[in-house]
């Protein structure tokens, strides 16, 4: 019989001994900072909330998470500077509907797949948005908008924040679930179009809810439904559009993502040290102030919810019959 040499068998229990006594990177994780890359601009809502959860996100993980901002073409950029990083739990990304779903699907051919090109860490956050009209306009409810604009086809028409935004789908969601028609009027940005509305140039629209409860509370413009499938304590007792509309549910979302391929030791790290944050009364007060509601729940929670948003959102923008790029 052949014996293996004497050195050859030393040298493979030596390298067995190191490879034992050796952690691999998802025991060592983290062993320096994390970066988080923001698809969107400093001082944006998205932004903001990125920062309040990074700051105790550090504190969770035993090592600082800063913020880096790479935004354009509607989150596109950042969202690719991430998506091709090395997948070792060092970049991160906050995903959100515009950078994840709108902005991609809005392509003949999407850059990004949010199901499949990613390892889903967790969802933070939720952000109604508020159905709001001009107080001249005869309707207090989602019922009497509906059947107002039925009557009213010719003449009625409905602010968006620009071709694609958050605001122009929700609105188009809403037609087409409640079969009205509206004209929709593009602006550049959410406050041109918000106030539009408050000077009767157009008629209503969808809006995340802190920029506009001030407005409502003085009178200059009227809530009549929010957009969460559930009523909210945030909202007080504006109701859902759903329950005029059943199954009408398109909010704002944040959430957190890894490179695909991230060894999935290092995602269950980094859902672990999302929770405890969440669980923070600062966290949450904080993303409050943001007009936005704790929404957390397991990797896989948040990968079904994409999976079925990202459905959603195609349909939507098909109905929107906004032409790919």
């Amino acid at each position: 019989m052949l014996k293996r040499p004497l050195f050859a068998a030393c040298g493979l229990a030596a390298l067995a001994c190191i490879t034992a006594a050796s952690p691999s990177p998802a025991q060592d994780y983290p062993s320096r900072a994390v970066k988080l890359l923001v698809p969107n601009a400093p001082g944006s809502s998205i932004d903001t909330m990125s920062r309040i959860v990074a700051a105790k996100l550090g504190d969770a993980l035993g090592q600082p998470v800063f913020v880096e901002n790479r935004d354009g073409a509607g989150g596109l950029i950042g969202v690719e500077a991430g998506r091709s990083a090395k997948p070792d739990g060092y970049t991160i990304i906050c995903a959100s509907n515009g950078s994840m779903l709108i902005a991609p699907l809005l392509k003949k051919t999407p850059p990004y797949d949010a199901v499949k090109d990613f390892e889903h860490v967790g969802s933070f956050a939720v952000t109604p948005n508020v159905l709001i009209v001009n107080p001249d306009l005869p309707v207090k409810t989602v019922k009497e908008l509906i059947e107002y604009a039925r009557a009213h086809r010719a003449t009625i028409n409905m602010a968006s924040a620009g071709v694609g935004s958050q605001s122009h789908l929700s609105g188009v969601l809403l037609m087409t679930m409640a079969n009205f028609e509206s004209l929709v009027v593009p602006h550049k940005g959410g406050g041109p179009s918000v106030n539009s509305v408050v000077a009767g140039q157009t008629h209503w629209t969808f809006t995340p809810a802190p920029a506009v409860m001030p407005l409502v509370k003085n009178g200059r413009l009227r809530a009549i439904g929010q957009s969460l499938p559930r009523r909210s304590a945030m909202l007080g007792d504006i109701p859902p559009v759903a329950e005029t509309v059943p199954g009408y549910d398109f909010s704002g979302w944040a959430g957190l993502v890894a490179p695909g391929g991230t060894p999935q030791a290092i995602v269950a790290r980094l859902h672990a040290a999302l929770e405890k944050t969440l669980a923070l009364a600062e966290v949450r007060d904080g993303l409050a102030k943001q007009g936005a509601e704790v929404f957390e729940g397991t990797p896989e929670d948040f990968g079904r919810f994409l999976a079925q948003d990202q459905a959603n959102t195609l349909k939507v923008i098909r109905a929107a019959r906004l032409q790919a790029e």
